[in-house]
């Protein structure tokens, strides 16, 4: 038997939705960056060295702040940069993203494009070939800020 729309419409109608809905703060905290950088290298202690930030200290606009990340290694089968990890204090995501290389990467380096919420701290951290964590971090100060729009 078959169901007329206006039948199923009434049924419907008496089916209630209860709609599920994850609430997330709108920025992150710093507790939300340990945490972030905490569930990338464990417990395993970060050293800083050998990792340089390239950001700029002072962004007019945060919808497209260029970064580059580079270690130096020489990118060899024994000693190479397995991945480089970059993390941020404010927006509403601390990971901004997850590189990982290999020795025929040929350079430990990565270069892109972030947004940055507001005046924040972002920290690179590079996992090495001997599983030793490097980190840099470096305060941005942004002026127009990025990520303002309403997460659902």
């Amino acid at each position: 038997m078959r169901t007329t729309r206006r039948q199923f419409l009434s049924l419907a109608g008496g089916v209630t939705v209860i709609p599920i809905v994850t609430l997330r703060p709108v920025e992150a905290t710093p507790a939300m960056l340990n945490s972030a950088i905490r569930n990338v290298v464990g417990e395993a202690p970060i050293r800083s060295g050998r990792i340089k930030l390239d950001i700029p200290p002072l962004v007019e606009n945060g919808n497209t702040v260029p970064m580059t990340v580079s270690i130096a290694s020489p990118m060899t089968a024994t000693e190479y940069v397995k991945s480089i990890h970059v993390f941020n204090e404010k927006n509403p995501q601390p990971n901004i993203g997850n590189f990982y290389l290999t020795p025929a990467s040929g350079r430990a380096q990565v270069s892109t494009r972030i947004r940055l919420a507001d005046t924040q701290k972002v920290v690179a951290i590079a996992r090495l070939s001997d599983d030793t964590f490097w980190q840099a971090a470096v305060d941005v100060v942004v002026t127009l800020a990025a990520c303002t729009e309403e997460m659902n």
